[in-house]
């Protein structure tokens, strides 16, 4: 299911090929020198730029939601018959009618701090902080002036306050009903709605599922991955018909994830990781679809670098390259490794090297 490339992983492959072939390769370096007046090799550029470590997964498109990946979940806190839910796929703002129960409707106001008590004139706690924030920025508060950073319900709240129930066909009362209202972080998609129009309405049942509006990815990283990708890591993210759009790393399941081996028995345990775009409209109407996912996890600047192809294996340990020289001299030239940057297929190298020197590599 998942395609990866760990770039650390190549310099493991690399020297165990070495080891597997390093007389053969330290072979094939001395005949090339010998024959330095042979027919011109294959070659290519030293070049000095900034190379880029990568992770690259398939991932998936979904609606982002709680930081572990799962749906907010709404409980009823009102007590009578559902008598309007939801759809799947509705989308609700802030100040929106969430579902109705004996027709009185319940409504969605944003913010972290669920509700736990009706809220009066001379309450005072976040939950009143986020209230008010709530009609000032519904634009309810005009003539009132509530300030959405206070913490208290003051009389310009419960003005406010009514204005929107007014609006929402509720008779205006300067109080804010525990059952009147469910408190979510942001606008809301329905996932799932598991209450039943017509059925009972029960205080501390769940009545539905949901999860932003927005889209993100979800990725897997496997255990050798786990500690290279960080939260704020740059990812290009390819959508289907082959569209390259920027996003970055915003968080991780808290849950790891152990899918069955390909023997049955439990394989390592995947870590999820969420991938936020930078803008979510480029995604619109691709719910549920596969992704390419390449996560920047190290970079370097003003590096100096080969092909990867360009190295030989030398005997004795360690890497060089053939440079030549003028006159189409061929010189050896130990060098030492630094990052790969498997997007380019070059590798950093330090030694007695130049940009624009020419380094052989295979014939294609």
């Amino acid at each position: 299911m998942t395609r990866k490339v760990w770039l650390p992983a190549a310099v493991v492959v690399l020297a165990g090929a070495v080891a597997a072939g390093g007389t053969v390769a330290r072979a094939g370096a001395e005949r090339a020198v010998a024959s330095g007046q042979d027919t011109s090799p294959n070659t290519a550029k030293v070049a000095r730029g900034t190379l880029s470590a990568m992770v690259s997964q398939v991932g998936t498109l979904t609606y982002r939601a709680r930081p572990d990946g799962s749906p907010y979940p709404v409980i009823n806190q009102a007590t009578g018959v559902y008598t309007q839910l939801p759809q799947n796929g509705d989308r609700i703002a802030c100040g929106g009618v969430l579902y109705r129960v004996d027709d009185d409707p319940v409504l969605l106001l944003c913010g972290a701090v669920p509700a736990y008590r009706d809220l009066h004139v001379g309450d005072v706690g976040k939950d009143v902080r986020q209230l008010n924030r709530n009609l000032h920025q519904l634009g309810y508060d005009a003539g009132a002036g509530v300030d959405p950073g206070d913490d208290h319900f003051t009389w310009r709240t419960g003005k406010a306050l009514e204005r929107l129930q007014r609006d929402r066909g509720v008779d205006a009362d300067p109080t804010l009903a525990v059952a009147a209202a469910v408190f979510l972080p942001e606008p809301v998609r329905i996932a799932k709605v598991t209450g039943e129009l017509g059925g009972p309405a029960r205080p501390g049942a769940p009545v539905l599922q949901a999860t932003s509006a927005m889209l993100h990815v979800q990725v897997t990283l496997d255990p050798s991955q786990q500690g290279a990708v960080a939260k704020g890591d740059v990812a290009r993210v390819t959508l289907p018909g082959n569209r390259p759009v920027a996003g970055r790393v915003e968080g991780f399941g808290r849950v790891a994830q152990v899918p069955p081996g390909p023997d049955g028995k439990p394989a390592d345990a995947t870590i999820p990781t969420y991938v936020g775009l930078d803008d979510p409209r480029q995604a619109q109407g691709l719910d549920a679809a596969p992704v390419d996912v390449a996560i920047t996890t190290e970079g370097v600047a003003n590096a100096l670098s080969v092909p990867v192809t360009a190295l030989l294996g030398k005997s004795g340990g360690g890497f060089a390259v053939e440079v030549v020289r003028a006159g189409g001299r061929r010189e050896l030239v130990a060098v030492e490794l630094g990052l790969f940057d498997s997007s380019a297929g070059r590798v950093q190298v330090a030694g007695e090297l130049s940009a624009g020197d020419d380094v052989v590599v295979p014939s294609s």
